[in-house]
């Protein structure tokens, strides 16, 4: 089975490389930035907490446990990705 790429989405920055070996820091950092939100523990005024960051680190939300992480990054229609 073969997947046709639009053109649009061939030209996109989301679209993978042809060699990820050969990426960038910049491509890294670009790539899954709309799709990929990443959930990783933290401490927050005292208390554990559970920081969710966009692909390229840019602090996006806190929740209060994992599952809710995960539950916000799905509802907003993005891939979530543990960090620890």
């Amino acid at each position: 089975m073969t997947k046709t790429v639009r053109n649009e989405e061939a030209a996109s920055p989301q679209a993978l490389p042809s060699d990820l070996r050969r990426m960038t820091h910049e491509d890294l950092k670009e790539f899954g930035m709309s799709r990929v939100a990443y959930v990783k523990p933290v401490v927050y005024e005292g208390e554990a907490a559970f920081a969710i960051h966009a692909a390229d680190g840019t602090p996006m939300a806190l929740a209060e446990d994992r599952s809710s992480a995960f539950e916000a990054i799905v509802d907003h229609e993005m891939i979530p990705a543990w960090v620890h």
